[in-house]
């Protein structure tokens, strides 16, 4: 590989995100959007530091099947319009995929170490 790098990144810490993607036993959840059923069996969970602040949820997005059987993203924003706390009327459902979403990611136990140089 042709590649060459400089440079001492810095991140930007106005705003931190964090995605964590969790697959669901199908039959497990099921999302109802304008009376029709869907099947989750992925979601996408959007964590965000804001000016230092906690981490918060942002958004959930959610891979699922319709009873025809063809594969929907369903966003489900979870701030309210301020940006300042949760919205208000989201099912309990979606918050438990949330706390999975945050106690797999402090479970998984990820860690990293710059790899060792090693010889070609």
């Amino acid at each position: 590989m042709d590649l060459s790098a400089n440079g001492e990144p810095v991140i930007v810490q106005d705003e931190t995100k964090v995605d964590v993607g969790i697959d669901l036993q199908p039959g497990s959840l099921t999302l109802t959007q304008n009376g029709q059923d869907f099947e989750v069996y992925h979601a996408l969970v959007e964590f965000v530091a804001v000016h230092k602040e906690p981490w918060t949820v942002e958004k959930v997005k959610f891979s699922a099947k319709g009873l025809d059987g063809k594969s929907v993203g369903v966003t489900v924003d979870l701030l309210n319009e301020a940006c300042n706390g949760p919205r208000a009327g989201i099912p309990g459902a979606i918050w438990k995929v949330v706390a999975l979403a945050a106690t797999s990611a402090g479970d998984v136990g990820i860690t990293y170490a710059t790899p060792d140089a090693r010889p070609m």
